[in-house]
């Protein structure tokens, strides 16, 4: 029998690298011209506010351009692409729109009658994944023939490395995402996302890793120019080389291991065939977990400003993805209000399976779901309430005033304008180029 095959190919030029990735993972032998294709980039957040932080965040467009180019040399003409990107304003549709013109999709389309969708205005349709799971999926990108998949080589501060299968959450509608990140300690995030391939077409994987990142998935990251890409028609085997190239072992990463455990698989490559470069050369260790203290009361950072009076605890699997953006925001938010008086005796609780600490005076309840786990706590002295999902900036501001912690309210209602703060780093520095997402 076979064994799967994943190229390493170092990205060098337009057209020519994405060609020999697919060359030699020999990654669309098997696909016919007629068939209808779906690629889907990861543009995991996007706002309008700002010249959105692109590197080692989104799927670079030059990537994009390349796969559909070569696509169309191969004689296929039903091509669409898709995204459901994390919005603060879901239903919201200039901002995809936003960001297919800004990307250039928008002249892909025109240029080669390719389709553009935004997933949050399609049809979902619910999927059996066994075990008990059902979850609802973008229609169109069930019902095309086959995935071209395309994620960007990061790790993710949950779940190690976010890369071909966890790219695949993108498909679900917004409750399916908040579903996966379940309180059952078994039927957790990673066995969830392990099990989301059941749903797809056949596919082919390239890991966009020009810019690659650490810290993950989000505009916070530490981004590098690796210039790398990973491919393979084997989603798991890309997945797993992919996690080597960032640094870890596949045993390191638990939903690679439960997607192995259901496919029989080792987890140490020996049933993989790897092509190009060798991945001990272009391995690079990728950190994932934000640093927290010991006892995983603060951010370090926090810790070393002298914050105390405080404890927001650290993030679980169980926090979704708009209070995980929203928790990116607050943190920076509270740092700037410490003046040195120690704050008094607050806890942040957030997730679904959080428990209040010992003698806290007052514990903020950040989000619907650990709201309704822990309103009738009764070891907690005061509840202040943040109920939405996601919460409002009126209420978080409002529970944090209320607590005796003075954020700036408008730092968070313009949260959609911090994200490019966190890119200036990177302006004016030549490897890192915005003609990569951009079409010409």
């Amino acid at each position: 029998m076979k064994h799967p095959v994943v190229a390493i190919v170092r990205y060098e030029k337009p057209m020519e690298s994405v060609r020999r990735a697919i060359d030699l993972s020999r990654g669309l032998q098997h696909l016919s011209p007629g068939s209808r294709v779906f690629i889907k980039p990861n543009i995991v957040f996007w706002t309008k506010e700002v010249r959105f932080p692109k590197w080692g965040v989104i799927t670079t467009s030059r990537v994009v351009e390349d796969m559909v180019i070569l696509l169309k040399e191969r004689g296929f003409d039903h091509i669409t692409i898709g995204e459901g990107s994390v919005l603060t304003k879901p239903k919201y549709p200039e901002t995809p729109a936003h960001a297919f013109e800004t990307l250039g999709y928008n002249v892909l389309k025109k240029r080669y009658g390719i389709r553009c969708i935004n997933f949050h205005e399609r049809p979902y349709e619910k999927v059996d994944l066994g075990e008990g799971i059902t979850l609802n999926f973008n229609s169109d990108i069930l019902h095309s023939d086959f995935v071209v998949n395309i994620p960007v080589l990061k790790t993710h501060s949950q779940v190690v490395v976010t890369l071909g299968i966890k790219n695949l959450k993108g498909a679900l509608d917004i409750r399916s995402r908040q579903i996966c990140h379940s309180a059952d300690p078994v039927k957790d995030l990673n066995y969830m996302i392990a099990r989301l391939p059941k749903a797809f077409p056949p596919s082919f994987t390239i890991l966009d890793g020009i810019y690659t990142s650490e810290r993950g998935p989000g505009f916070d990251a530490e981004v590098t120019r690796s210039n790398l890409l990973v491919a393979s028609s084997d989603l798991l085997s890309v997945d797993m080389v992919g996690a080597k190239v960032l640094g870890y072992e596949t045993s390191q990463v638990p939903h690679l291991v439960h997607a192995a455990r259901d496919r029989g698989r080792p987890t140490d490559l020996s049933d993989v065939e790897i092509v190009g470069e060798a991945v001990e050369s272009v391995s690079s260790h990728h950190e994932y977990s934000f640093p927290y203290t010991e006892d995983g009361r603060l951010p370090i950072g926090m810790e070393r400003m002298g914050i105390q009076g405080l404890s927001y605890w650290k993030y679980d699997l169980t926090l979704c993805t708009y209070c995980s953006s929203l928790t990116r925001v607050i943190l920076p938010a509270i740092a700037r209000v410490w003046k040195g008086k120690a704050w008094d005796d607050v806890e942040v609780l957030t997730g679904k399976t959080m428990k209040p600490g010992k003698g806290k005076k007052k514990t903020i309840l950040f989000g619907k779901c650990i709201y309704q786990a822990n309103r009738d706590n009764p070891h907690i002295r005061e509840v202040i309430a943040v109920k939405g999902c996601p919460p409002s900036s009126k209420q978080i501001a409002g529970a944090f005033h209320k607590a005796g912690i003075p954020v700036d309210t408008s730092s968070i209602e313009k949260m959609d304008k911090i994200p490019g703060s966190y890119m200036r780093k990177y302006e004016g520095r030549p490897e890192f180029e915005e003609t990569h997402f951009t079409v010409s």
